[in-house]
């Protein structure tokens, strides 16, 4: 399964921090931003993904996030 989700991440750093962070609830994700695009995606794939739970996270550390349908 694979979810995909528009957020405001701006640059590495953060990523490298929310990366962290998700794997810390979800060991078996697996995680990547993609920057260049304009919706700033955060992509995961996992067997089962927890969206909510994943947007709640993001919305902790300051962030936007929002499911891609």
């Amino acid at each position: 399964m694979i979810e995909v989700f528009k957020t405001n991440v701006q640059n590495e750093t953060d990523t490298t921090i929310i990366i962290k962070r998700i794997q810390e609830y979800f060991h078996d994700h697996q995680i990547n931003f993609d920057l260049e695009d304009c919706d700033k995606i955060l992509r995961i794939e996992a067997n089962k993904i927890e969206s909510d739970k994943i947007i709640e996270l993001l919305n902790i550390q300051n962030f936007e996030c929002v499911k891609l349908e």
